[in-house]
């Protein structure tokens, strides 16, 4: 029985039509499975991270398959591709809870330091994070584990505390299932 193996596979640059189709038929081609991804626009750049494993490939494949497979992408030079195999483990939660976390206020240096320093103190995971400038005010939507047994009103209290101190508020709050 062959190992399936993992890998991340980033994909940067300017945005343009067909970057995900093509991505996806190079990755299909080989056989792969995309098992998670994530895709966004930045002010008009492109950014996919795809973890794909090769489950039922039939033949080994390495990551310079991959990105031989992907390299027609990159021709114009608008465009950078990144593979390299990972592991499957996923990160400790020792009973975490889920919670989502948003802020926002006037735009300057410093937020996402600010509140993410303070959800680390308490042991916390970021799990996902968004961030948006619209004009001068500043959004930002994370998700968050936090350890069992850590009091959520102390952890509250330390990011309303440090948002306050960058000119920003926040809010904390359990994230109902269908949030996640």
């Amino acid at each position: 029985m062959t190992t399936a193996r993992l890998y991340a596979v980033t994909v940067l640059g300017h945005d343009r039509p067909g970057i995900i189709a093509g991505t996806t038929a190079g990755l299909a081609g080989l056989g792969l499975n995309i098992e998670d991804s994530t895709m966004t626009l930045l002010r008009g750049h492109f950014a996919m991270m795809l973890l794909c494993s090769t489950v039922g490939s039939g033949e080994p494949v390495e990551a310079s398959d991959i990105e031989r497979a992907l390299a027609p992408l990159t021709a114009d030079g608008d465009l950078d591709v990144s593979v390299r195999p990972v592991t499957d483990e996923p990160t400790p939660s020792s009973a975490a809870s889920s919670w989502v976390l948003t802020v926002h206020g006037g735009d300057r240096p410093g937020i996402v330091s600010a509140v993410a320093q303070e959800v680390a103190s308490f042991g916390g995971n970021i799990t996902d994070l968004t961030t948006r400038l619209s004009g001068d005010l500043y959004l930002l939507v994370a998700e968050l584990d936090l350890p069992a047994g850590a009091d959520a009103s102390a952890v509250e209290a330390a990011i309303k505390a440090a948002a306050q101190q960058v000119g920003v508020t926040a809010t904390l709050r359990a994230a109902e299932s269908d949030d996640l």
